[in-house]
C-alpha cells in the first residue's frame, strides 16, 4: 500500500512511518489511497467528489484523526475541499498537510481548501505541516486555505508549519471567533533559495469575552522573500494580540504588515513586530560552547522556529 517515498513523504509531513492508529485519510496523486473511521470520528466523500467531510461527534474525548495529503505524480495540481465538523464538548487533534515528491523536471501542486465548524465549547488542536523534498527540478506549489468558524466557549490552537523545499507557497486563513472562544494561531516559515512565501490572514473577534493570539515566526534565506498581513478586527467587547519576528539572512526580504481594527469600545488589541538577523553575541556565545558557525546559526534558528 506504502511505497518508500509514500513512507519518506509521511514522515516528514505527519510524523508517521506507515498507517497511523484510529481514523485517518490518505490521500496520494488526487486519488484515495487508504481511510478508517472510528466509533466517534467518520470521514465521507463529499458529495461532488473532491475531498472529504470528517464529522467528530459530541463528547469526543482524546481522539485524533491523520489526513495527510502525499504528492509524487509529475505535472499534477490537485485540489481538494475538507469539511471538519466539530461536536460540542469534544477535545480532538487534527493531523494534516501535504508533502510533495519532485522527482522530474515538471512542477507539483496541491491546494487543500479547510472548512472548520467548530461547536459550542469544543477543543481542536490542528497541526498542519507542509514539505517539499525530492531531486527533480520542478516547481513545488503548495496553496493551503484554512477557515474556521467557532461557537461560543471553543478552542482552537493551529500550529501551521512550513519548514523546507517549498518553491511557491500562498497561505489563506480566515477566522470568525465566538463569543468566550479562543483563537490559538501559530506560523513558522522558513524559505531558502529564490523561494516565495505569502500568508495571507483574517481574523474576526465577533463575540463577547473573544480572544486570539496571532504569531508568526520566519526565517528567510538566500534571495528568498517573505509577506505576512493579518487584519485582527473587534466587534465585540475582546482581547487581540499579533506578534510577528523574522529573521533574514543572506539576501532575503521580508514585508510584514499587522493591521488592527476596533469597531467596540471596550476591544483591546495590541501587535508587536520585529525583523532583522541573527545576534553576533548569539553566535559568539554558541560558538565558545564549540560549535561551528553553520551549527551555532542552525541552533538558533531551530529554537526560534519552535
Amino acid at each position: 500500500m506504502l511505497n518508500a517515498i509514500d513512507k519518506q513523504v509521511l514522515k516528514e509531513v505527519a510524523d508517521i512511518e506507515g498507517i497511523p492508529k484510529g481514523a485517518y485519510n490518505i490521500r496520494k496523486n488526487g486519488k484515495l489511497l487508504g481511510r478508517e473511521v472510528s466509533a466517534n470520528i467518520n470521514i465521507e466523500t463529499n458529495p461532488k467528489g473532491d475531498g472529504i467531510v470528517i464529522e467528530i461527534a459530541p463528547g469526543t474525548v482524546g481522539e485524533s484523526v491523520h489526513i495527510p495529503v502525499i504528492l509524487s505524480q509529475a505535472g499534477l495540481h490537485d485540489v481538494v475541499y475538507n469539511t471538519f465538523i466539530i461536536g460540542e464538548d469534544s477535545d480532538v487533534t487534527i493531523v494534516a498537510g501535504c508533502g510533495i515528491h519532485c522527482g522530474g523536471p515538471e512542477s507539483e501542486g496541491h491546494s487543500g481548501i479547510h472548512e472548520f465548524q467548530i461547536a459550542a465549547g469544543a477543543k481542536v488542536t490542528y497541526i498542519e505541516k507542509h514539505v517539499a523534498i525530492g531531486e527533480g527540478r520542478g516547481k513545488r506549489i503548495l496553496n493551503p486555505t484554512t477557515r474556521v468558524i467557532m461557537a461560543e466557549n471553543a478552542l482552537a490552537e493551529m500550529e501551521l508549519t512550513q519548514l523546507g523545499g517549498v518553491d511557491e507557497a500562498k497561505r489563506s486563513n480566515e477566522a470568525t471567533v465566538g463569543a468566550g472562544s479562543v483563537l490559538l494561531m501559530t506560523e513558522r516559515v522558513m524559505t531558502d533559495g529564490i523561494q516565495v512565501a505569502e500568508s495571507k490572514n483574517e481574523v474576526e473577534l465577533a463575540g463577547t469575552d473573544s480572544k486570539a493570539n496571532i504569531v508568526s515566526r520566519s526565517v528567510i534565506k538566500g534571495d528568498s522573500r517573505q509577506d505576512f498581513y493579518v487584519n485582527l478586527t473587534a466587534q465585540a467587547k475582546c482581547y487581540g494580540h499579533i506578534e510577528c519576528d523574522a529573521i533574514i539572512m543572506d539576501n532575503g526580504s521580508n514585508q510584514t504588515i499587522p493591521a488592527l481594527r476596533a469597531l467596540h469600545p471596550d476591544a483591546e488589541l495590541t501587535h508587536e513586530a520585529s525583523i532583522g538577523k541573527i545576534a553576533n553575541d548569539q553566535l559568539m556565545k554558541l560558538m565558545s560552547l564549540g560549535l561551528t558557525y553553520d551549527e551555532a546559526v542552525n541552533r538558533i534558528i531551530q529554537g526560534f522556529l519552535k
